[in-house]
């Protein structure tokens, strides 16, 4: 499917309803500023765009390639009379535990904006809204209206970032009040890493694309409308780095975690520890009596087996009693 959105030099609004056996006459007016529209989610709209692109545009053939393609990573290209771009928007089912994105090609030329999309963008459509009821960002030239896209786009990153903090400090929470392993909540922390470092590695590429763009390496940017880009580079800066951190207090997830089980299995350890402690004299006591032999002290009196279940309870209880005063045991 494509849709083309025209601006003329002076209107009040945009036009819309056109078709590609329209665009060359469009794009020969310098005047117009044309936004060419593919959502290519079909077979058929791949080769009705391959052609549009290759034989009323004439872009180069691998820009095309790279169009048609999904796993591209993000990058800008710069060419005779236009920017190839490639960039990622996250998916609405995204989340801080299976961060997935989607992903944007485009060119940039001195009155047109093409964009290529195989997915639903809610940036594509929030710009389209956004001209259809004023038309003052089309005024301002391609660029500008570049830039418009870029910033929606970058913008629905922070509901994921914000759920990634959330989701972080929960499992912290989590973790500490941990009573014993949980294997459940180490795949949870597993996923919430992968979910970082792809947000990380997407963030990280991104940022450069946006720098090269903000700075003035391509000619279809006009220097009035670089400072726009900058903002935008600035607030993918911002994402970049709580992604940096987030990857850091993911690794501390594991140490907090591995150290929480190793705190539980301490306390058992200590406290079959301490009971073998307690057990080992009685045991001595029980050994000596249980030999063999006729003239041991108590063993023909009355009161012998009671005498040393007394003094094994008595035992029992300074051992206990001692541990208590040492803080060992009863710490509560």
């Amino acid at each position: 499917m494509i849709e083309i959105i025209v601006y003329r030099d002076g209107a009040d609004a945009i036009e819309e309803g056109f078709s590609a056996d329209d665009l060359p006459d469009l794009l020969a007016d310098d005047d117009n500023l044309v936004w060419v529209d593919i959502f290519a989610n079909e077979h058929d709209h791949h080769e009705n765009a391959g052609r549009v692109l290759s034989d009323v545009f004439h872009f180069h053939h691998l820009t095309i390639e790279d169009c048609r393609e999904t796993r591209n990573q993000p990058k800008v290209e710069a060419y005779k009379n236009y920017m190839f771009f490639i960039l990622h928007g996250v998916k609405s089912e995204t989340n801080s535990t299976n961060f997935v994105t989607k992903e944007l090609d485009g060119y940039l030329g001195r009155n047109f904006i093409v964009t290529y999309r195989h997915e639903e963008f809610r940036s594509i459509n929030n710009v389209r809204q956004l001209i259809r009821s004023n038309s003052f960002h089309c005024q301002r030239g391609a660029a500008y209206l570049l830039h418009q896209m870029f910033d929606h786009l970058v913008d629905l990153y922070m509901p994921v970032v914000d759920d990634f903090d959330n989701n972080i400090n929960a499992l912290e929470d989590r973790v500490f009040l941990m009573r014993k392993s949980n294997t459940d909540m180490l795949e949870e922390i597993m996923d919430i890493r992968r979910a970082v470092a792809r947000l990380k590695r997407i963030s990280t590429r991104q940022l450069d694309v946006l720098y090269r763009i903000s700075h003035g390496e391509f000619g279809q940017i006009p220097e009035q409308v670089l400072p726009f880009f900058r903002d935008v580079h600035d607030h993918l800066q911002r994402i970049a780095d709580l992604a940096e951190n987030y990857r850091d207090l993911v690794s501390g997830l594991f140490d907090i975690h591995f150290s929480v089980i190793a705190n539980k299995t301490n306390d058992v350890m200590k406290v079959m520890t301490l009971i073998s402690t307690i057990m080992l004299p009685l045991s001595l006591i029980a050994g000596i009596y249980g030999m063999n032999f006729d003239n041991m002290p108590e063993t023909k009196t009355a009161y012998g087996y009671f005498i040393t279940l007394g003094v094994m309870g008595i035992v029992a209880l300074a051992l206990v009693y001692y541990f208590w005063k040492k803080g060992w045991i009863f710490e509560g």
